[in-house]
């Protein structure tokens, strides 16, 4: 199967889809774009589809509903998770301070990790 995911305004994933193998294939060869045709002929539009891994091979990691399309690298980015967190050259969002071992969860209001009770 593959994943094509239908990007909105401001590069934001708003739709996935699943297509069959079979729809990619244009002589004998996978094709993205005949995966895009199919959709925009399916849906009667000319909207921005890309395909996405389900096992993270290609476009860093696979794209959801709410996922940011980085077009300048050509991968999909996590919606960020705090606003304190910033982004590496990897495109993983980072909290101001590495998280500690153990089970902690970060506290937006304060800055920390806060060790989530066993």
């Amino acid at each position: 199967m593959a994943h094509y995911v239908k990007i909105g305004v401001g590069n934001v994933v708003i739709e996935t889809h699943v297509l069959d193998n079979d729809v990619l294939m244009k002589d004998g060869v996978e094709n993205e774009q005949q995966g895009v045709e199919f959709l925009q002929n399916l849906f009667s539009n000319r909207d921005l589809y890309i395909q996405t891994s389900y096992n993270n091979s290609f476009r860093k990691q696979f794209a959801g509903i709410g996922c940011n399309y980085n077009q300048a690298n050509d991968v999909f980015v996590e919606p960020q998770p705090y606003n304190s967190w910033t982004i590496d050259a990897n495109h993983d969002w980072q909290p101001p301070t590495p998280k500690p071992d153990g089970d902690y969860t970060w506290n937006e209001e304060t800055q920390t990790w806060d060790l989530i009770d066993g």
